[in-house]
């Protein structure tokens, strides 16, 4: 469903990302995925997902769902009529929308039932070690003090948490965000375990965001590609 490595942008709900400019956005997303073959995805605002999702070709995420099935649930965010609007997936427990953990396991069945993919954020290793024992597709680990920044990274302040929180998820694919801001802290993080990421501010705040985003997936696909060949080394 998501291809490795990949880079998902959280579209959250800024002027330059919502409504006709969000749909723009989604566009530049998808331009850049045909041209590089790199897998791209797109969080955007709940309102915007169905008009994104039938006018982009690459794989739309939304950015919450709640553990509900079909009923009375004013107000609440159906797993299903997210599926039926064209998402393949779902962000969960987002630094921004963190969820109770009694509830957070319901929420993740009620998304699997669902047929999404369930990303589960989580905030440190130590969380990524639990969740690893979730019914979850992905962890994105973003300590919530790094996101949004533009002069700190979790891989250049803390690069030792991205190889800590790697090996905690286990098999689970780890996707990084919380200020990855430069191409560097893309081939950093991959060559500490990360096989995605999950980044607002260095594509939705850009001046350019088509460039920057063709200079992050530029070195994601060269760093994946390096370390795939240097695995194949290893075992032949």
């Amino acid at each position: 469903m998501l291809k490795l490595p990949i880079w998902i942008t959280n579209f959250k709900h800024y002027e330059t990302s919502t409504g006709q400019k969000g749909l723009e956005l989604a566009q530049i997303h998808e331009r850049v995925a045909v041209e590089t073959g790199a897998s791209i995805g797109i969080t955007p605002g709940i309102t915007d997902l169905q008009t994104i999702a039938k006018s982009v070709s690459i794989p739309v995420i939304a950015q919450h769902v709640d553990g509900i099935d079909y009923g009375k649930h004013t107000g609440r965010i159906l797993p299903q009529s997210v599926k039926k609007a064209g998402a393949v997936g779902s962000l969960l427990n987002h630094s921004e929308r963190r969820i109770d953990p009694e509830i957070l396991q319901e929420i993740i069945c009620c998304a699997q039932k669902a047929g999404l993919c369930r990303i589960l954020c989580a905030e440190s290793p130590e969380e990524v070690e639990l969740f690893a024992g979730y019914d979850v597709d992905f962890i994105a680990f973003e300590p919530p003090e790094l996101i949004g920044s533009t002069t700190q990274s979790v891989a250049t302040a803390h690069p030792e948490s991205i190889a800590q929180a790697a090996a905690a998820a286990g098999d689970i694919p780890l996707l990084v965000g919380a200020g990855i801001n430069s191409p560097e802290d893309v081939k950093v993080s991959l060559e500490l375990g990360a096989q995605g990421f999950l980044v607002a501010t260095a594509i939705t705040k850009a001046n350019d965001p088509e460039a920057a985003l063709r200079s992050f997936v530029e070195v994601m696909k060269i760093t994946a590609g390096r370390r795939l060949q240097a695995f194949h080394s290893v075992q032949y």
